[in-house]
């Protein structure tokens, strides 16, 4: 719908004034030309809603702040991510996953011998040292280190683990098949 030539030369008078609010509002002149475009793209559309005899200029400023606001609305939960190094480091896991190999662990974890298996929940589970598992244990420190290492081969066959990039990324699982 093409305006009347009265009302289009109105609309054009606005735009300086507009620009510069626009400026005001967003801080940059490019920002500032895509909201006055927007702004008279949207009074053009709703133009049958213009009350003629009315403050031209008040309504297309009132359309300007309310795009401006709209748009700050929108964007203030945007974040910039150009080369999407941001969203790259959004990824998580999935725990489904994590659940279903804790759940295989602990089937492995019972089926070791009751020594081996309390020896590797203190080293590798809990952080104990040797010596300070061989105290609890009231045993020696050998003891201790070939109940740990056993129990680890033990438990890396039973969950078909040959190195440490099958371990996934559960922490107490890396921590009690690495030495």
């Amino acid at each position: 719908m093409t305006p009347e030539p009265d009302l289009r030369e109105a609309l054009l008078a606005a735009v300086p004034g507009l620009r510069a609010f626009a400026i005001s509002l967003s801080g940059q002149v490019d920002k500032a030309d895509d909201l006055v475009q927007d702004t008279l793209l949207r009074a053009l559309s709703n133009l049958h809603r213009f009350e003629r005899g009315t403050n031209l200029n008040a309504w297309l400023f009132t359309i300007l702040r309310n795009l401006f606001h709209s748009e700050y609305r929108k964007r203030r939960r945007e974040i910039e991510d150009p080369d999407g190094s941001y969203a790259g480091r959004l990824k998580v896991q999935p725990e489904q996953g994590s659940h279903l190999d804790f759940e295989d662990f602990r089937t492995a974890l019972f089926q070791l011998p009751s020594d081996q298996r309390e020896a590797l929940l203190l080293v590798g589970a809990s952080g104990f040292s040797y010596e300070e598992a061989a105290s609890i244990c009231h045993c020696a420190v050998g003891t201790i280190k070939s109940r740990v290492n056993r129990a680890r081969i033990r438990l890396a066959a039973l969950l078909n683990v040959d190195d440490v990039d099958d371990l996934g990324p559960d922490s107490m699982t890396r921590a009690a098949l690495q030495g």
